[in-house]
């Protein structure tokens, strides 16, 4: 561990520049100033901290010199009150439950193949604890999900394929209902024994579930005596069946999975055990916009990835050939770089790219220097030079959250950045350091690469994580009833 007063630096590309700190210092006028050589740290408890330096070398070509630096701080450094803490499940007991019927939101939209055969069960796993701590405490439980996107009632949606697997996965058998509110759900309902599940049918069959009619709302409570929420995935959705309930039933509390994705989401990255880095990758700087900002706000450091990073190498008056760019997000990017230096994080742009000279999977392609890349070819990965150095980076972390993928992940030619992080993070998480993989592609790629099980937690929304490491408030979850504040 290095002392106070010693620094170490590495060059994320090849120059000819001297990598000691007072040659850097001497080189011409950096390309991109990304950082400042300090971390100002939101955080009181003891750490070591890196702090990144940018320069250019004399050639004009990128280089991010990478300083150690060690910063120490007093205090406990604990977890404080999560902001959105809400009462959960696990807080009811069997006198709460026993012979009660609970409405139970789950997110049971899986992917089925031409055979409505289940082809990733991973959500409704997710939803076993709660089913089970509500029917092993005496409750009736009734089921409420949607799948897909239907306009109407569409047989290729009903969630009659999700029975037997559900069935299976509790240990008893689950009973169907032909629709979700009505008569025939009513005497369904009535019949239900102690224990029993009921799953009724897509919710989304009425164009009033996603208008949050009150009326509909209203018909869907009335089935049972509680609502528990474990549909983390539609929480960023005013419905009927996530909201409007909750006008109805009381109490209305999080599910196992909901409450574990606001531990992590809001918790772990509002106060995380630092140094806290933060991932971000994807196509488009402007779907990243707020994901961006608002962990601009809380991190130590952000390693960018993806398409979007064509557009801040362009802000910087670098070519970059046929590459993904958006040009009306030119000015944004460099407010970004200005931002994160402001706000004394450390942002970390590839300096080496993986270029094809077509978007298709067997396209001819070369590994090039972020300021080199020709005319006519555009980026789609990360080079082994980035990789290398965001993993020296990432060995540093404490917590490390990931959204979006470092390339086109889709052609196996490309995927190589994004596997090389999701290897990376799992062997980190093997250390103690806790990872979090943000919805999205980013989950696609720890399962794709087989080591989804050894992240910390992996979040099974997408566009709700997103709003949530936006900052922005969950309808779902705001609706619930509040927790009694409790210091972890």
């Amino acid at each position: 561990m290095a002392s106070a007063t010693t620094s170490t630096t590495f060059s994320l590309l090849k120059t000819t520049a001297s990598t000691t700190p007072s040659s850097a210092t001497r080189t011409s006028a950096s390309l991109i100033r990304i950082a400042p050589t300090r971390l100002h740290h939101k955080s009181t408890s003891p750490l070591q901290s890196l702090g990144f330096s940018a320069a250019a070398s004399g050639d004009s070509l990128l280089s991010l010199h990478v300083s150690s630096k060690v910063r120490s701080f007093k205090g406990k450094g604990l977890r404080g009150v999560v902001s959105m803490a809400k009462k959960s499940v696990g807080d009811l007991t069997g006198s709460d439950l026993k012979g009660k019927k609970a409405f139970v939101r789950v997110d049971f939209n899986v992917p089925l193949d031409d055979n409505q055969n289940i082809t990733d069960d991973t959500r409704v796993r997710a939803a076993i604890p709660t089913i089970k701590h509500l029917i092993q405490n005496g409750a009736k439980v009734i089921l409420s999900s949607h799948l897909g996107r239907p306009k109407s009632v569409t047989p290729k949606f009903s969630l009659a394929p999700l029975v037997p697997r559900l069935s299976e996965l509790l240990g008893i058998q689950v009973v169907k209902a032909d629709n979700c509110i009505g008569p025939e759900v009513e005497k369904l309902v009535a019949s239900l024994p102690e224990g029993g599940v009921l799953l009724l049918e897509n919710v989304r069959f009425y164009k009033e579930e996603e208008k949050n009619e009150p009326e509909f709302a209203k018909k869907l409570a009335s089935l049972a005596d509680l609502f528990v929420n474990d549909a983390f995935g539609t929480a960023h959705r005013a419905h009927a069946s996530t909201e409007g309930v909750t006008k109805f039933l009381k109490p209305s509390v999080a599910g196992f999975l909901l409450q574990k994705e606001l531990d992590y989401l809001v918790g772990a990255v509002s106060s995380p055990k630092r140094p806290f880095a933060a991932i971000v990758g994807g196509s488009k700087v402007s779907s990243k916009i707020g994901v961006i900002e608002s962990l601009l706000e809380k991190c130590d450091i952000l390693l960018l990835g993806g398409g979007m990073i064509f557009t801040f190498y362009k802000a910087q008056g670098l070519s970059v050939g046929s590459s993904l760019v958006e040009d009306d997000k030119l000015d944004l990017a460099t407010s970004l770089l200005a931002k994160a230096k402001a706000k004394g994080v450390s942002l970390l742009l590839p300096t080496d790219v993986v270029v094809s000279d077509k978007f298709a999977p067997d396209a001819n392609s070369q590994i090039v220097p972020a300021s080199a890349i020709p005319d006519g070819w555009m980026g789609l990965d990360i080079g082994p030079d980035s990789i290398k150095t965001f993993n020296k980076v990432l060995d540093t972390t404490q917590t490390i959250i990931w959204n979006g993928p470092m390339g086109v992940f889709e052609f196996d030619k490309f995927a190589t950045g994004t596997e090389a992080i999701a290897k990376k993070l799992a062997e980190l998480s093997e250390k103690g350091v806790t990872t979090i993989i943000g919805g999205g592609d980013s989950v696609a790629a720890v399962e794709k690469v087989g080591v989804a099980s050894a992240m910390s937690h992996i979040s099974t929304g997408g566009g709700a994580s997103l709003e949530l490491l936006e900052g922005k408030e969950l309808p779902g979850v705001v609706a619930l009833d509040e927790a009694t504040p409790v210091a972890v």
